[in-house]
Parts: C-alpha cells; structure tokens; sequence
C-alpha cells in the first residue's frame, strides 16, 4: 500500500510539474474602458489591462509569466511595467520584460520579498473581438527556480465594437479632425469624436424626458382647471385656500419643490419611485401655472355669452362647458404650449436628485470624458423640441388674431431703393394703385398728379373759368380732384 502511494505520488509529479499558486495571491485584473464615450471595454480596440498579486509569506518571486486569452492582439508600442509596492511606498526593482500576442514575461534581477504587492501592467493590448468573459491564466517562478502555476485572474468582460465606436475610431487618424481638436475651444466644446458618440448615448436620455413631460403635462391640466375654478368660486374662504396654492407654487422655486419632495417624504415614510415622484412634482408646478391661464382664459369671454346661454335655458354648468370652455381652450393653447415647453426645459432639474434623465444621461458622460461636448449635444436635443412647438405658437397665434378680427394688414411686397448710394434698404410699399374707385358713388378719384398730366389747364384758364375749382381745392379738403362720369352724376 505504501508502495502505491509512493509511485502514485511519482507519476503526479511527472504529468503535473506546475502547483498551484500558493505564495502569490491575486487581487485583481481589471482593463481601462476604450470606448470614447462609456465605461465599457471594447475589444479588438488596445487598452490598458493591470493585474495585481500579493507575494505571501516566507516566499520570493523571481519571474512571472501571464498568458493572454486566445485571440489577444497587440497594438503598437505595447509594452509591460511592473511595479513593487510596500504599502503605498515604491520600491525599486530593476526588471526586463517581453510582450507577445500570446504572453508577457516579467523577470526581476532581484527576486521580490515577500508581503509585497506586485502590480504588472500591460499598454495597448488588444482582447478578442468577440464579447465575452475573458481570464489571465500563467504561472511564476520563485527565488529558488520553482515554477508554478497562477490561479485564474478574476474576469475581464469585453463588448464589441459598435458602428459608432468605429467611427470615433476612423476619425482619430483624419487630417481635418486633428487640426479641428488642435484648436482649444472647438476641442472642449464641439470634438467631433465625442459629437457623433454622446448623440446615441443621449438618445434614451431624451426618450426618458419626454416622457416625463408627457405624462406630467396632462397631468396637470385638469389639476389647473379644478384650480382655476376654485379661484373663481363663490364663497371666499374656497378662494383663499385656492389663491395660497397657486402663490405658494408659483413663488417658490421648482428647484426647492423638488429637493422637499425627494428628501422630505421619505422622513415621512413615504417612499415612491423617482420617476413617480418627479412626474408628480412637474404636475403639480405646471398645476398652478395652468390655473392662473384658464382663468385667465374663461374670465376673457364676454358676460354676454353667459347671459345668452341663461337665456336658452342652460345652467351655469352647461354654460362652462359647453359654451365657455371651447372658446376657452381655442385662447390659451399658445400660452400653454409655452408652459408645456417650460416644463419639458424644468426635466433638467431632476438630474440633481439622481433621476436618469437626458441631462443627468450629460452629465455623467462629461464626467467620465472630462469634455464639454456632450452638454452641447444634449442642448440640440432640447432645442430640437422647443423650436418647432415655438414656430406653431406663432402660427396659431396669428390664425387666432385674424379669427377674432385682427388681422394683419394687407401684404406688401419689398422693393429695394439705393440710400445715399452706399447701399440698399427694404420699403415697404402697399399692392393697391393709387387710383381708387368708389363704385357707391359712382365717381372715379385720381391723384393730382394723375390730373395735372391728364389735363392741359393751366392756372390762369382755371380762374377764368370762374374759379369754381380753386374752391374745390382749398386747404381743408383731400387732395383729389372729382371728375364726373358718362351719366353726368359726381
């Protein structure tokens, strides 16, 4: 029996020279994100991998090998580092060192004590392209030539490249972008690499804050109006409790409403969601707000369509609504469209209570990149909905102006005249002749001008024809001359 175990013992030796590792300990192994915008590592893209091992005790290390995963390319200027510390102090160790697709080598011309931290990192290796977990396995070499194996390194987890990501990689090696990013500002505020990878990253950003300002608008649209019509209540005390309401939401800033909300309730033992509780404080801001515009809105209709519908034989609630509240609704949709695009703006505050919103989606892009750019990205984003909403405002306030019988005036078409003769102004001159036909009276009415080049009269024929016309022409009457028509009326 004790033969066996002798022999067995023998044959394990021979088949497995490599133990495992028990006088280096690994820490960790962790790889520098390459993606220019996120935090994620990207493969076949070089990046920089570090692993560190603790050296145990009564144990010196002489050399370490690391093998890569199958796969693993090598960018230019790869290189390995190893660094010795005690603690957070340094320790020089003089080392050479060789670096593969498969494999870097790291030997010590001193053999490494122990209880010290050993810290390898590798530059500008690239790992497999496909996505997947991927390990560091090798073994080490102690003072007294011993060589044995590494424990599996803890878990690199690599992503593949996305068509933007190789974009912003193309656009690294362009003439024109290394000549645009030379100049300071257009590097920090308008880099094109950032520019064209914050706009996909920022996309579900801004999904998340239109649907904010989608469900929380109409929210509080009828909030408003209920308010609206507590304002305009009868008895006084409805109205003061009404009238506190709007002053204490509309003096108040929706910053502060926001911090109470997030930070008051849940002392309370009131706990909901961040995206319920912000939707709720945008609803119940934009509340008060809308209270004071269909108040507004209802108090602008004339009493006399009240006391039309009293006198068809409708009560006041059938007059609100059916009567009031159409016309109502048709005068306040631009202003509250200009506060649905306040609202949509006012999104941006929950970023400072930690709500995943397209500016909190910025702000963690600038604070991982250290650039400005994706605010810029994130300020088209705003616009890309405020600029049109503003563009039908207008167009609606003016279909409603000339409605209601304002109207703009006539059009006018530009003419262009020389000023001076240094150069061009726009004037605006009406469409209309200057001859203008009253067919009620049947008579035609010319400029003076029009009259003294159709007629050959001098000054003297005209008084000698009695004068009757100079009376027709005196200070006090318009200009024209009336000339009678072919029925002799004038």
């Amino acid at each position: 029996m004790l033969v066996m175990v002798v022999v067995l013992s023998l044959i394990v030796s021979i088949l497995a020279p490599l133990t495992q590792a028990d006088g280096l300990t690994i820490k960790k192994t962790t790889a520098q994100s390459n993606q220019i915008v996120g935090n994620q590592i990207l493969g076949g893209i070089p990046t920089r991998i570090s692993w560190e091992a603790t050296v145990g005790n009564d144990e010196q290390v002489k050399q370490i090998t690391l093998v890569f995963p199958e796969g693993t390319t090598l960018g230019e200027n790869a290189n390995t580092k190893a660094t010795v510390l005690d603690g957070t102090r340094r320790i020089e160790s003089p080392q050479t060192f060789t670096i593969s697709n498969e494999k870097t080598v790291i030997e010590f011309k001193e053999p490494v004590d122990s209880n010290l931290l050993i810290l390898v990192e590798m530059f500008y290796v690239a790992l497999p392209e496909e996505s997947g977990a991927y390990t560091l396995t090798g073994s080490y070499i102690d003072a007294t030539g011993k060589e044995t194996k590494l424990a599996e390194s803890p878990k690199i987890y690599v992503i593949s490249p996305t068509a933007v990501d190789e974009i912003t990689l193309w656009m690294d090696d362009q003439p024109f972008v290394k000549w645009w990013n030379s100049i300071l500002f257009l590097k920090i505020f308008l880099n094109p690499q950032y520019l064209v990878a914050a706009v996909p990253a920022l996309f579900f950003g801004w999904l998340r804050s239109l649907g904010l300002v989608l469900v929380g608008f109409p929210l509080a649209i009828p909030i408003g109006l209920c308010v609206s019509f507590l304002r305009m209540a009868r008895f006084r005390v409805v109205r003061f409790f009404a009238a506190i309401y709007v002053n204490v939401i509309r003096g108040t800033p929706l910053f502060l409403q926001i911090y109470i909300a997030f930070f008051g309730l849940p002392l309370l033992g009131v706990k909901l969601d961040s995206y319920v509780l912000g939707i709720l404080v945008l609803a119940m801001n934009s509340s008060a707000y809308l209270a004071e515009i269909f108040r507004a809105g209802i108090q602008s209709i004339h009493k006399g369509q009240f006391e039309a519908s009293a006198s068809l034989g409708m009560n006041a609630a059938q007059t609100m609504f059916h009567v009031i509240l159409p016309q109502t609704v048709r005068r306040v949709i631009p202003t509250a469209t200009s506060e649905f695009i306040l609202l949509y703006k006012d999104t941006a505050l929950l970023a400072a209570v930690g709500v995943m919103e397209q500016m909190m989606f910025a702000k963690s892009l600038v604070a991982s990149t250290g650039n400005m750019t994706p605010y810029i990205v994130s300020a088209g984003y705003y616009l890309l909905v405020t600029l049109p909403l503003t563009k039908i405002i207008m167009e609606f306030e003016k279909k409603l102006a000339a409605a209601e019988g304002n109207s703009e005036p006539p059009s006018k078409k530009k003419n262009k005249r020389r000023l001076f003769g240094i150069g061009s102004i726009e004037t605006l001159i009406p469409e209309k002749d200057e001859k203008i036909i009253l067919a009620e009276e049947g008579a035609s009415i010319k400029a003076p001008q029009e009259s003294q080049t159709a007629g050959s009269q001098t000054g003297s024929q005209l008084i000698s024809q009695g004068g009757s016309q100079t009376d027709n022409t005196s200070d006090t009457g318009p200009p024209y001359e009336l000339i009678q028509d072919d029925t002799g009326e004038r």
